[in-house]
């Protein structure tokens, strides 16, 4: 039997790298997103930055199912209206820009969308919220959401998902073991959205829109984790949009 198969963006870095002889910009996404999308049954898109879209990104929105916006580097923190702290950067105001439009739009077509990491970030800034520059610098906090710079080992900590929420039930419990890596946070919370979990010593790890069917930003990376079903909870949602819309039918 033919199944539907949703395509899920996925906003891609605009930054240095190297591979073979090479050293140059590159379009740039950890391949554990496009891995986990596609064990869930859909196809992985990626879309780098690209100022066509921030002009217009309904012409990228139209073609996706569902939105998935990843980790990676620091936010401007122009785009929420403060100038940038010490601690703060390297920033790519491109991509930045692209996934805020992109963002967006998502949200006024009512599509699927899960930001992890940086990606919740980016759901709270385009919603009009701000974030926590670096978290050692708020008391009680300190280094424990990152204290392994590259790796998630030795960040792993649990949060306090808030029953019933959308973010307890694609976690499948209220009590989740998360892989963490992250100095930024959740400053004021956008309008819209209500605070789904949190860690031990308060840092927002979780918000979400409980007026959309599925609109989450979760703090820690399910990406990393081969046990976690919440990219899959993304790609169901998203497919059954598609099955509601008349989809599009995969070829047998």
């Amino acid at each position: 039997m033919q199944d539907l198969v949703p395509v899920i963006g996925i906003p891609a870095a605009h930054e240095p790298a190297r591979f073979g002889a090479w050293e140059q910009p590159a379009a740039l996404l950890p391949f554990s997103y496009v891995e986990a999308v596609q064990r869930a049954g859909a196809i992985a898109l990626l879309i780098p930055p690209d100022p066509a879209l921030v002009t217009d990104p309904s012409q990228i929105i139209a073609r996706l199912d569902g939105l998935l916006l990843a980790g990676g580097a620091d936010i401007d923190p122009s785009y929420y209206g403060e100038s940038t702290g010490p601690s703060t950067g390297p920033v790519f105001p491109d991509r930045d820009a692209t996934e805020l439009a992109l963002t967006r739009a998502a949200l006024a077509a009512g599509l699927p969308i899960l930001g992890v990491c940086r990606g919740l970030q980016i759901l709270n800034v385009a919603r009009g919220g701000s974030l926590i520059q670096h978290l050692p610098d708020v008391d009680g906090v300190g280094e424990q959401h990152r204290r392994h710079i590259g790796t998630f080992v030795g960040n792993e900590h649990e949060v306090a998902l808030v029953p019933g929420s959308l973010a307890a039930r694609v976690a499948g419990e209220t009590i989740h073991s998360t892989l963490s890596h992250h100095h930024q946070a959740v400053g004021r919370v956008a309008d819209g959205l209500m605070i789904s979990g949190t860690a031990a010593d308060g840092v927002i790890e979780a918000i979400e829109d409980p007026a959309s069917d599925y609109c989450l930003g979760v703090q820690w990376h399910p990406e990393a984790d081969g046990d976690s079903p919440i990219i899959a909870t993304l790609v169901e949602s998203a497919r059954r949009r598609l099955r509601g819309r008349g989809g599009r039918v995969a070829a047998a």
